[in-house]
């Protein structure tokens, strides 16, 4: 049987680069930035510091469902302010606890005080999923 190299810190999960747009950039702008990267939130920085986030659920529920006009809100009206960060060495089990806690689905991942990825809670779970995947391989094998 081959040894499989399991990332066991978020590091080895995270997505990177972040994608990120200034808080002043419109809805519109945000979203097709988001659309043309795949991706389902993204950070909002002033002065190149990570200052909110925002997921397609915000701009749905604050700005289409309401009828704005996307082209003409700043992204930091849409935008959540709370930023939950956590080092890029920290364990998966610990990131899903901190999400578990504080009833979040992401985590900014920081390294030497800089943005460096995001996980999602799909990410850890799918990770922690492969884990036991994997320790249980052994008891599946026959041969």
């Amino acid at each position: 049987m081959e040894s499989v190299k399991l990332p066991s810190t978020v590091e080895g999960i995270m997505a990177k680069p972040v994608i990120t747009i200034e808080a002043s950039d419109s809805v519109h702008d945000t979203a097709k930035l988001m659309s043309k990267n795949n991706v389902g939130s993204i950070v909002i920085t002033q002065r190149k510091k990570p200052v909110g986030i925002v997921t397609e659920r915000d701009i749905v529920k604050r700005v289409v469902a309401k009828g704005v006009d996307a082209s003409k809100v700043p992204i930091k009206k849409v935008m959540s302010k709370s930023l939950t960060t956590i080092q890029s060495h920290m364990a998966i089990v610990d990131a899903i606890r901190i999400m578990q806690k504080q009833k979040i689905r992401r985590l900014l991942i920081t390294k030497n005080e800089k943005l460096v990825g995001i996980v999602t809670q799909r990410d850890l779970l799918r990770a922690l999923a492969f884990h036991v995947v994997i320790s249980f391989r052994p008891l599946l094998e026959t041969e």
